[in-house]
């Protein structure tokens, strides 16, 4: 009989807005003590729980294992804290390493020295205890270590994700303004869509809300196209239990009935997000379309209308007032029936749409505040 494994705390982090569908994600894989942060979800669960977190979580940017908390007086004691962690009991010398820090309001100015002093810290103890030191890869180590301090109280964890997990591995080409994985992921669980109705994004780029809208359609993991994690790398790594949860996951796939449509009057943007449907193998299951917003019809309701449409960051749009303009018009006159959802940067085109909100949330692409907007389209009157 297989031992039970302990239960231990670990953290989540996300991007923030997203917060309350990481926690229900986690809920829904079985984790315990689940308190939603800024930013962040802590949890409790064992091992497998990590390598669950890591392959299901479609919210989730890392999932941390905290192993030491300390209260920092000095820079000094950063050193000798870190000395005394049993770097050995978790990973062996000859795995490459990275430390990445974030300080705030610390004894520490600079988030650089802090990662330096860390890697000094650790490498000194291999070298004490094994005549050798693990060397350092900045870009793709085995082992990530994470060091989060914030009024001078220190979390060293081990980041099991390595790579950011909104890096699915199905990305091949980006348009000029691609939206954040994770977050078009989660204004998709944010809407209650689980592929029980036709799916359309009239503007649609690359391809980032169709893809991950065909993922949850299809039961398929975010984590389906990566074969590299950090926790592959610990000591305690179970390699077979990993493989019998991807396993479940190849079994746990459905089919999916209703259509996934993408509309783009770019070339270049479709051009992007065929290859990237490629990728994703799922070039078969996704509708594309060249056409101008103004002659979107999409199929007879019930369905769900998404976009990210362009806000002026990184993609100049010569009237965007105009363009958002247009969107409310099409959502008005051909979308009836529909639930339509717009996550855009630009708050002052966002009110051009012509139609007044359901609900609205704050989300982030990236460092832009956006806007979430739902926006009920009645096929008749209200009543």
């Amino acid at each position: 009989m297989e031992e039970p494994q302990l239960k231990q705390q670990l953290t989540a982090t996300t991007l923030a807005g997203l917060e309350d569908v990481l926690a229900e994600e986690l809920k829904n894989l079985g984790a315990e003590n689940i308190i939603p942060q800024r930013r962040a979800v802590s949890f409790t669960g064992d091992e497998k729980m990590i390598y669950q977190a890591n392959l299901w979580c479609r919210t989730a940017l890392r999932i941390l294992k905290p192993i030491k908390e300390f209260k920092l007086a000095e820079q000094d004691e950063l050193y000798n804290e870190l000395y005394t962690i049993p770097w050995e009991e978790y990973f062996t010398v000859n795995k490459t390493i990275a430390v990445d820090s974030i300080v705030h309001n610390s004894v520490f100015t600079h988030s650089y020295f802090l990662a330096l002093r860390s890697k000094d810290a650790i490498a000194d103890r291999f070298r004490d205890n094994f005549r050798r030191r693990p060397s350092v890869d900045k870009d793709n180590p085995d082992v990530q270590i994470n060091i989060h301090l914030t009024d001078n109280h220190c979390i060293v964890s081990l980041d099991s994700s390595g790579v950011s997990l909104h890096k699915r591995g199905y990305r091949v080409k980006t348009g000029a303004a691609p939206i954040n994985e994770v977050l078009a992921a989660g204004i998709i669980k944010k809407s209650g869509w689980d592929g029980n109705s036709t799916f359309v994004d009239p503007m649609c780029g690359s391809g980032t809300l169709l893809i991950e809208a065909a993922l949850i359609a299809f039961n398929i993991p975010p984590a389906n196209y990566r074969n590299k994690f950090c926790f592959m790398h610990w000591l305690n790594f179970d390699n077979e239990a990993w493989e019998a949860m991807r396993n479940d996951a190849l079994n746990a796939m459905n089919d999916n009935e209703h259509s996934i449509i993408g509309i783009d009057i770019s070339k270049e943007q479709l051009a992007a997000a065929r290859l990237n449907l490629k990728r994703a193998r799922l070039h078969k299951d996704i509708e594309l379309y060249e056409q101008h917003i103004a002659d979107v019809e999409p199929p007879q309701e019930p369905g769900i209308m998404m976009t990210n449409p362009p806000y002026g960051e990184r993609i100049k749009v010569e009237n965007n007032i105009k363009l958002y303009k247009q969107l409310g018009d099409t959502m008005k006159q051909n979308f009836k029936g529909y639930k339509a959802w717009i996550v855009s940067g630009d708050l002052q085109a966002l009110k051009h749409i012509g139609l007044k909100p359901t609900q609205k949330h704050t989300v982030y692409n990236g460092p832009i505040e956006c806007r979430l907007a739902e926006y009920e389209l009645y096929a008749g009157s209200k009543k």
